[in-house]
Protein backbone atom coordinates (compact mmCIF):
# COMPACT_ATOMS: atom_id res chain seq x y z
CA UNK A 1 0.00 0.00 0.00
CA UNK A 2 1.46 3.49 -1.21
CA UNK A 3 1.95 6.53 0.73
CA UNK A 4 0.44 8.59 -1.99
CA UNK A 5 -2.67 7.26 -1.20
CA UNK A 6 -3.05 8.95 2.01
CA UNK A 7 -2.60 12.34 0.50
CA UNK A 8 -4.50 15.11 0.76
CA UNK A 9 -4.19 19.18 -0.06
CA UNK A 10 -4.29 20.94 3.81
CA UNK A 11 -3.69 24.49 3.62
CA UNK A 12 -1.20 25.77 5.63
CA UNK A 13 -3.84 28.06 7.91
CA UNK A 14 -5.81 25.58 8.50
CA UNK A 15 -3.40 23.65 11.29
CA UNK A 16 -4.96 25.54 14.12
CA UNK A 17 -2.48 27.48 15.82
CA UNK A 18 -4.08 28.26 19.48
CA UNK A 19 -6.64 26.23 21.48
CA UNK A 20 -10.34 28.11 21.27
CA UNK A 21 -11.16 29.49 24.55
CA UNK A 22 -13.87 27.14 25.32
CA UNK A 23 -12.86 23.46 24.81
CA UNK A 24 -16.67 22.55 24.04
CA UNK A 25 -16.99 25.23 21.26
CA UNK A 26 -15.19 23.09 18.61
CA UNK A 27 -16.80 22.22 15.19
CA UNK A 28 -17.69 18.18 15.14
CA UNK A 29 -17.34 16.52 12.06
CA UNK A 30 -19.76 13.50 12.81
CA UNK A 31 -18.74 10.14 9.79
CA UNK A 32 -21.01 7.35 9.39
CA UNK A 33 -18.44 4.64 8.86
CA UNK A 34 -20.82 2.25 6.67
CA UNK A 35 -22.21 4.90 4.61
CA UNK A 36 -19.46 7.45 4.29
CA UNK A 37 -22.25 10.27 5.43
CA UNK A 38 -20.93 13.46 6.93
CA UNK A 39 -22.76 15.54 9.07
CA UNK A 40 -21.35 19.27 10.62
CA UNK A 41 -21.96 19.55 14.52
CA UNK A 42 -20.38 21.78 17.70
CA UNK A 43 -18.46 19.15 20.19
CA UNK A 44 -21.40 19.96 23.24
CA UNK A 45 -23.29 17.70 21.07
CA UNK A 46 -21.36 14.89 21.10
CA UNK A 47 -23.91 13.94 24.19
CA UNK A 48 -26.51 13.30 21.31
CA UNK A 49 -24.29 10.46 19.84
CA UNK A 50 -22.90 8.63 22.57
CA UNK A 51 -26.02 6.24 24.28
CA UNK A 52 -26.79 4.64 27.57
CA UNK A 53 -25.03 1.98 28.25
CA UNK A 54 -21.84 2.59 25.47
CA UNK A 55 -18.16 3.23 27.49
CA UNK A 56 -16.58 5.81 26.67
CA UNK A 57 -12.88 5.35 26.80
CA UNK A 58 -10.26 8.25 27.87
CA UNK A 59 -6.61 8.25 27.86
CA UNK A 60 -5.52 9.96 31.06
CA UNK A 61 -1.51 10.05 30.64
CA UNK A 62 -0.46 13.69 31.52
CA UNK A 63 1.95 15.86 29.44
CA UNK A 64 5.55 16.91 30.95
CA UNK A 65 7.06 20.23 30.30
CA UNK A 66 9.54 18.21 28.60
CA UNK A 67 11.34 21.28 27.21
CA UNK A 68 13.78 22.63 29.13
CA UNK A 69 16.76 25.55 28.18
CA UNK A 70 20.08 25.60 29.86
CA UNK A 71 23.87 26.59 29.00
CA UNK A 72 26.83 24.34 29.20
CA UNK A 73 28.72 24.83 31.72
CA UNK A 74 32.17 25.35 30.10
CA UNK A 75 31.61 27.08 27.28
CA UNK A 76 28.26 28.99 28.03
CA UNK A 77 26.26 27.58 24.83
CA UNK A 78 22.77 27.87 24.72
CA UNK A 79 21.31 24.07 24.84
CA UNK A 80 17.63 22.92 24.43
CA UNK A 81 16.86 19.49 25.98
CA UNK A 82 13.77 17.48 25.38
CA UNK A 83 12.67 14.50 27.83
CA UNK A 84 11.77 11.60 26.25
CA UNK A 85 11.70 8.64 28.69
CA UNK A 86 12.75 8.42 32.03
CA UNK A 87 15.47 5.45 32.57
CA UNK A 88 16.57 4.79 35.57
CA UNK A 89 15.89 7.38 38.90
CA UNK A 90 17.43 10.70 37.82
CA UNK A 91 18.41 9.56 34.05
CA UNK A 92 16.83 10.24 31.11
CA UNK A 93 16.52 9.48 27.32
CA UNK A 94 16.58 12.98 25.59
CA UNK A 95 17.14 14.90 22.44
CA UNK A 96 19.42 17.92 22.47
CA UNK A 97 20.25 21.16 20.04
CA UNK A 98 22.67 21.29 19.20
CA UNK A 99 23.50 17.41 20.09
CA UNK A 100 27.30 18.17 18.81
CA UNK A 101 28.51 19.67 21.45
CA UNK A 102 26.97 17.63 24.02
CA UNK A 103 29.03 14.41 24.46
CA UNK A 104 29.75 11.98 27.20
CA UNK A 105 30.36 14.21 30.60
CA UNK A 106 29.23 17.24 29.56
CA UNK A 107 27.86 19.47 31.75
CA UNK A 108 24.14 21.42 31.63
CA UNK A 109 22.90 23.92 34.09
CA UNK A 110 19.42 24.98 33.99
CA UNK A 111 17.26 27.63 35.97
CA UNK A 112 20.15 29.56 37.35
CA UNK A 113 21.23 26.16 38.84
CA UNK A 114 18.41 24.83 40.38
CA UNK A 115 18.52 21.79 37.92
CA UNK A 116 21.92 20.60 36.36
CA UNK A 117 22.44 17.32 34.44
CA UNK A 118 25.61 15.41 33.38
CA UNK A 119 25.92 13.41 29.82
CA UNK A 120 26.15 9.65 30.62
CA UNK A 121 25.61 8.29 27.38
CA UNK A 122 25.15 8.60 23.48
CA UNK A 123 22.27 7.10 22.18
CA UNK A 124 22.36 5.64 17.85
CA UNK A 125 19.65 8.35 17.37
CA UNK A 126 21.12 11.16 18.37
CA UNK A 127 19.43 11.08 21.61
CA UNK A 128 21.94 11.13 24.86
CA UNK A 129 21.36 10.25 28.19
CA UNK A 130 21.51 13.10 30.90
CA UNK A 131 21.65 12.26 34.73
CA UNK A 132 19.96 15.29 36.51
CA UNK A 133 21.04 16.57 39.81
CA UNK A 134 18.86 19.17 42.06
CA UNK A 135 17.48 19.40 45.47
CA UNK A 136 13.69 18.94 46.26
CA UNK A 137 11.11 17.17 43.97
CA UNK A 138 12.26 16.90 40.79
CA UNK A 139 8.69 16.89 38.99
CA UNK A 140 8.11 20.56 40.94
CA UNK A 141 11.24 21.95 39.19
CA UNK A 142 9.81 20.79 35.66
CA UNK A 143 6.89 22.47 36.50
CA UNK A 144 9.01 25.43 36.79
CA UNK A 145 11.46 25.39 34.81
CA UNK A 146 9.95 23.49 31.71
CA UNK A 147 7.96 24.36 28.57
CA UNK A 148 5.04 22.22 26.96
CA UNK A 149 6.60 20.48 23.82
CA UNK A 150 4.06 21.23 21.43
CA UNK A 151 4.48 19.46 17.90
CA UNK A 152 6.67 21.64 15.27
CA UNK A 153 3.54 22.21 13.21
CA UNK A 154 2.32 24.99 15.97
CA UNK A 155 4.65 28.54 16.06
CA UNK A 156 2.75 30.00 18.80
CA UNK A 157 3.80 30.02 22.13
CA UNK A 158 0.92 28.72 24.89
CA UNK A 159 0.24 31.17 27.14
CA UNK A 160 -1.70 28.90 29.49
CA UNK A 161 0.04 25.08 29.96
CA UNK A 162 -2.99 23.46 31.04
CA UNK A 163 -4.54 24.12 27.33
CA UNK A 164 -2.47 21.58 26.56
CA UNK A 165 -3.95 18.70 29.25
CA UNK A 166 -6.97 17.05 29.05
CA UNK A 167 -9.19 18.06 31.99
CA UNK A 168 -8.86 14.13 33.41
CA UNK A 169 -4.90 13.76 32.83
CA UNK A 170 -3.12 12.61 36.07
CA UNK A 171 -0.43 9.79 34.88
CA UNK A 172 2.47 11.77 34.46
CA UNK A 173 4.91 10.60 31.28
CA UNK A 174 3.71 11.59 28.04
CA UNK A 175 5.96 13.89 25.33
CA UNK A 176 2.60 14.80 23.89
CA UNK A 177 -1.06 15.25 24.55
CA UNK A 178 -3.65 12.69 23.83
CA UNK A 179 -5.34 15.46 22.06
CA UNK A 180 -8.61 14.31 20.74
CA UNK A 181 -9.47 14.68 24.93
CA UNK A 182 -8.74 18.24 25.11
CA UNK A 183 -12.68 19.35 23.82
CA UNK A 184 -13.74 17.49 26.82
CA UNK A 185 -14.99 19.57 29.87
CA UNK A 186 -16.00 18.21 33.28
CA UNK A 187 -19.51 19.37 32.80
CA UNK A 188 -19.86 17.10 29.51
CA UNK A 189 -18.19 14.29 31.20
CA UNK A 190 -21.03 14.67 33.72
CA UNK A 191 -23.63 14.94 30.89
CA UNK A 192 -22.86 12.08 29.98
CA UNK A 193 -22.26 9.71 32.99
CA UNK A 194 -26.19 11.06 33.83
CA UNK A 195 -27.09 9.87 30.71
CA UNK A 196 -25.88 6.24 31.33
CA UNK A 197 -22.50 6.29 29.51
CA UNK A 198 -20.02 4.81 31.31
CA UNK A 199 -16.30 6.45 31.86
CA UNK A 200 -13.33 3.86 31.88
CA UNK A 201 -9.67 5.38 31.78
CA UNK A 202 -6.32 4.03 30.26
CA UNK A 203 -2.99 5.36 30.27
CA UNK A 204 -0.51 5.49 27.09
CA UNK A 205 2.22 7.61 27.33
CA UNK A 206 2.36 9.23 24.03
CA UNK A 207 6.03 9.66 22.54
CA UNK A 208 7.94 12.26 20.16
CA UNK A 209 7.61 9.32 17.78
CA UNK A 210 3.91 10.34 17.25
CA UNK A 211 4.73 13.31 14.88
CA UNK A 212 7.48 11.18 12.92
CA UNK A 213 6.98 11.27 9.29
CA UNK A 214 6.70 7.76 7.81
CA UNK A 215 9.75 7.79 5.31
CA UNK A 216 9.29 5.10 3.15
CA UNK A 217 6.84 4.95 -0.31
CA UNK A 218 5.78 1.43 0.85
CA UNK A 219 3.75 1.92 4.04
CA UNK A 220 3.92 -2.16 4.52
CA UNK A 221 7.68 -1.13 5.36
CA UNK A 222 7.03 1.68 8.21
CA UNK A 223 8.12 1.08 11.75
CA UNK A 224 6.13 2.42 14.75
CA UNK A 225 7.49 4.01 18.10
CA UNK A 226 7.31 1.86 20.65
CA UNK A 227 4.84 3.29 23.65
CA UNK A 228 4.04 2.72 27.13
CA UNK A 229 0.58 1.37 27.85
CA UNK A 230 -1.65 -0.01 30.82
CA UNK A 231 -5.07 -0.94 31.57
CA UNK A 232 -6.62 -1.66 34.95
CA UNK A 233 -8.56 -4.72 35.96
CA UNK A 234 -11.51 -2.44 36.81
CA UNK A 235 -11.20 -0.75 33.08
CA UNK A 236 -10.89 -4.23 31.57
CA UNK A 237 -13.82 -5.68 33.78
CA UNK A 238 -15.96 -2.65 32.96
CA UNK A 239 -15.08 -3.05 28.64
CA UNK A 240 -16.04 -6.91 28.48
CA UNK A 241 -19.59 -6.12 30.62
CA UNK A 242 -20.01 -3.32 28.31
CA UNK A 243 -19.63 -5.19 25.30
CA UNK A 244 -21.65 -8.44 26.29
CA UNK A 245 -24.45 -6.42 27.21
CA UNK A 246 -24.30 -5.29 23.81
CA UNK A 247 -23.08 -1.54 24.18
CA UNK A 248 -20.16 -0.07 22.25
CA UNK A 249 -16.83 0.76 22.67
CA UNK A 250 -16.04 4.42 22.46
CA UNK A 251 -12.65 5.63 22.20
CA UNK A 252 -11.00 9.10 22.70
CA UNK A 253 -7.89 9.55 20.33
CA UNK A 254 -5.71 7.28 18.03
CA UNK A 255 -3.78 6.65 21.33
CA UNK A 256 -7.04 4.95 23.18
CA UNK A 257 -7.58 3.09 20.15
CA UNK A 258 -4.06 1.71 19.87
CA UNK A 259 -4.08 0.52 23.20
CA UNK A 260 -7.35 -1.69 23.47
CA UNK A 261 -6.98 -2.94 19.86
CA UNK A 262 -2.93 -3.98 21.16
CA UNK A 263 -4.84 -5.88 24.67
CA UNK A 264 -7.87 -7.11 22.35
CA UNK A 265 -5.70 -8.23 19.19
CA UNK A 266 -3.61 -10.25 22.37
CA UNK A 267 -6.77 -11.77 23.87
CA UNK A 268 -9.27 -12.70 21.76
CA UNK A 269 -11.45 -10.05 21.51
CA UNK A 270 -11.47 -9.59 25.33
CA UNK A 271 -9.63 -7.16 27.90
CA UNK A 272 -7.82 -8.02 30.67
CA UNK A 273 -5.57 -5.95 33.30
CA UNK A 274 -2.19 -5.48 31.22
CA UNK A 275 0.88 -2.98 30.60
CA UNK A 276 3.99 -3.31 28.70
CA UNK A 277 5.00 -1.39 25.50
CA UNK A 278 3.02 -1.32 21.99
CA UNK A 279 4.31 -0.46 18.55
CA UNK A 280 0.93 -1.79 17.19
CA UNK A 281 0.73 -0.03 13.38
CA UNK A 282 -2.88 0.14 12.03
CA UNK A 283 -4.09 0.42 8.68
CA UNK A 284 -6.49 0.07 5.78
CA UNK A 285 -6.69 -4.19 5.93
CA UNK A 286 -6.20 -3.95 9.62
CA UNK A 287 -9.69 -6.10 11.83
CA UNK A 288 -10.69 -3.98 14.63
CA UNK A 289 -11.49 -6.06 17.67
CA UNK A 290 -11.74 -3.88 20.66
CA UNK A 291 -13.65 -0.71 19.15
CA UNK A 292 -16.27 0.40 17.64
CA UNK A 293 -16.54 3.69 17.28
CA UNK A 294 -14.02 6.78 17.78
CA UNK A 295 -13.59 10.31 18.58
CA UNK A 296 -10.29 12.09 16.77
CA UNK A 297 -9.15 15.19 15.96
CA UNK A 298 -7.66 16.08 12.11
CA UNK A 299 -4.76 14.88 10.92
CA UNK A 300 -2.41 15.45 8.46
CA UNK A 301 -1.56 13.69 5.36
CA UNK A 302 0.65 10.95 4.74
CA UNK A 303 0.28 10.51 8.91
CA UNK A 304 -0.02 7.58 10.64
CA UNK A 305 -2.97 8.69 12.02
CA UNK A 306 -4.88 9.60 9.12
CA UNK A 307 -4.22 5.53 8.19
CA UNK A 308 -5.45 4.06 11.11
CA UNK A 309 -8.92 6.18 10.74
CA UNK A 310 -9.30 4.69 7.39
CA UNK A 311 -8.73 1.25 8.34
CA UNK A 312 -11.61 2.29 10.82
CA UNK A 313 -14.08 4.42 8.31
CA UNK A 314 -12.38 3.72 4.41
CA UNK A 315 -9.94 5.58 3.06
CA UNK A 316 -12.20 7.03 0.56
CA UNK A 317 -15.13 7.57 2.93
CA UNK A 318 -11.68 9.68 5.15
CA UNK A 319 -10.52 11.47 2.47
CA UNK A 320 -14.14 12.58 1.10
CA UNK A 321 -14.74 13.98 4.78
CA UNK A 322 -11.86 15.58 4.62
CA UNK A 323 -12.33 17.24 1.27
CA UNK A 324 -15.16 18.85 2.60
CA UNK A 325 -13.30 19.71 6.29
CA UNK A 326 -10.93 21.64 3.70
CA UNK A 327 -13.80 23.10 2.06
CA UNK A 328 -15.56 24.15 5.21
CA UNK A 329 -12.41 25.45 6.95
CA UNK A 330 -12.35 23.02 9.79
CA UNK A 331 -9.52 23.39 11.96
CA UNK A 332 -6.72 21.05 11.98
CA UNK A 333 -4.11 18.89 14.20
CA UNK A 334 -3.42 19.16 17.52
CA UNK A 335 -5.67 22.49 18.95
CA UNK A 336 -7.85 21.90 15.94
CA UNK A 337 -11.79 20.54 15.43
CA UNK A 338 -13.11 16.72 16.18
CA UNK A 339 -14.18 14.39 14.02
CA UNK A 340 -16.78 11.31 15.46
CA UNK A 341 -16.69 8.22 13.75
CA UNK A 342 -19.62 5.82 14.36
Amino acid sequence: MKLDLFDFHLPEELIAQVPLENREASRLMVLDKETGEVTHEVFSHITEYINPGDCLVLNDTKVLPARLYGEKTDTGAHIEVLLLKQEADDEWETLVKPAKRIKEGSRIVFGDGKLSAVCTGTLDHGGRILKFEYNGIFYEILEELGEMPLPPYIKEQLDDKDRYQTVYARERGSAAAPTAGLHFTEHLLEELKKKGVHIAFITLHVGLGTFRPVSVDDIDSHEMHSEFYQMTAETAELLNKVRANGGRIVTVGTTSTRTLETIASRNDGGFKEESGWTSIFIYPGYEFKGIDAMITNFHLPKSTLIMLISALAGREHVLNAYRLAVEEKYRFFSFGDAMFIK
